[in-house]
Parts: C-alpha cells; structure tokens; sequence
C-alpha cells in the first residue's frame, strides 16, 4: 500500500508516495530533506514552515527505520537515511572507499571501514546478498 503525502512546497502542491522516496537527509538544523522519485529536484522541510508535513514524514522514516533494509548514515555533517534495496550502483576503489549515489540525486555517499564500520559492513552485506557476488572484489 502506497504512503501518499499532500503537501505544498515552494507555492506548488505536491502529492508524493513515501515509499518510492530512497533517502532522507536530516542536517543538524533540523531541515528535513528528500528528492523527488526520478527527478534531482530537492524537497526541504522544516518544522516552522509546514509542522504537519514535517511530523507526516518523519513518522514515516522512524516506522521504516525499524526495516531491516533501512540505513543509518552520518555523512557530511548531515544524517542520510537510506533505503538499501533502492539502491542500483556501487563503486570500489583500490583505497578500499565505497561509494553509492542516492537514487533521485547526484549526491555520491562515499564511506571507507576507518570513517564509519558498522553502515560499510551492512553494505558490503547488503552487495552480497542481493547480487550473488563477492563484494569488495578481490584483489587483482
């Protein structure tokens, strides 16, 4: 069943289903950030500006936080939470960084064992269990 969302932003009304949204970004202002399903275009919510589309939407991402598939990153100064089966492409460098763009978004999120453990491990997991390949790929 859909999460549909009416809200207005920007003078323009919106009517958004939740659950094809892949991440959320929580800055340490309290902006409320998504992006648009197959667009680059950029939703901002604070709480002073629409309380009720606010609280809607971050009811929505705590009931999902409690998937398995739902991620927790600190990244940039900014709290990303992400959607791991949203996800389509993965890089890895020979410096043993790992990198994914957030689907609807230009922005890479690039994570290494050093800066952040636990959400590279649940990735590499993650790789591995939905494509069936050895993730990070071995060394050449």
């Amino acid at each position: 069943m859909a999460n549909w969302l009416r809200f207005q932003y920007e003078r323009n009304d919106y009517i958004v289903d939740l659950d094809r949204i892949a991440a959320f970004s929580s800055a340490p202002n309290g902006r409320l950030t998504f992006w648009l399903p197959d667009s680059a275009i950029p939703i901002v919510l604070n709480r002073q500006t629409d309380p009720i589309t606010y609280e809607r939407v971050q009811t929505y991402i705590t009931q999902r936080m409690a998937l398995p598939y739902w991620l927790k990153i600190t990244y940039d100064r900014s709290e990303y939470l992400v959607d791991l089966q949203q996800l389509s492409a993965f890089s890895h460098s020979p410096n043993g960084k790992l990198t994914f763009w957030l689907p609807g978004s230009s922005l890479p999120i690039i994570l290494s064992t050093q800066t952040d453990p636990a959400s590279y491990t649940k990735i590499v997991q993650f790789i591995a269990k939905q494509t069936g390949l050895d993730w990070p790929p071995p060394e050449s």
